[in-house]
């Protein structure tokens, strides 16, 4: 079973950035879809970026341009840099794999969960 862990989240002034690391406690999750959601106080989780095992990503409209999916070559390792922050980027992120086939953002599709890492903006 794959445990995920995720970190760098923080406090930041808007126009900032900030990169959220999120690591594999298990042998790598080779060939899994992963992906970033986010929980905003009072909101439902929504999906922000996936990543497949071909490298194919997907992003919510809201973060276009603005945020940057990506792993490490062992797989062992996801990132979503984020630039440009907005105070409506504030929110609890969590990181998420899809075992199955495809690579859906939907909460529905993943397997496994972390804990999250909470990321404020300011204006």
């Amino acid at each position: 079973q794959v445990q995920l862990v995720e970190s760098g989240g923080g406090s930041v002034q808007a126009g900032g950035s900030l990169r959220l690391s999120c690591t594999a406690t298990k042998p790598t999750y080779s060939g899994y879809c992963m992906a970033w959601f986010r929980q905003a106080p009072g909101k439902e989780r929504e999906g922000v970026a996936s990543i497949d095992h071909d490298g194919t990503t997907t992003y919510a409209d809201s973060v276009k341009g603005r945020f940057t999916i990506s792993q490490d070559n062992g797989q062992t390792s996801l990132y979503l840099q984020m630039n440009s922050l907005k105070p409506e980027d504030t929110a609890m992120y969590y990181c998420a794999a899809d075992a199955g086939w495809g690579c859906e953002l939907s909460e529905d599709n993943m397997d496994y969960w972390g804990k999250g890492t909470l990321v404020t903006v300011s204006s």
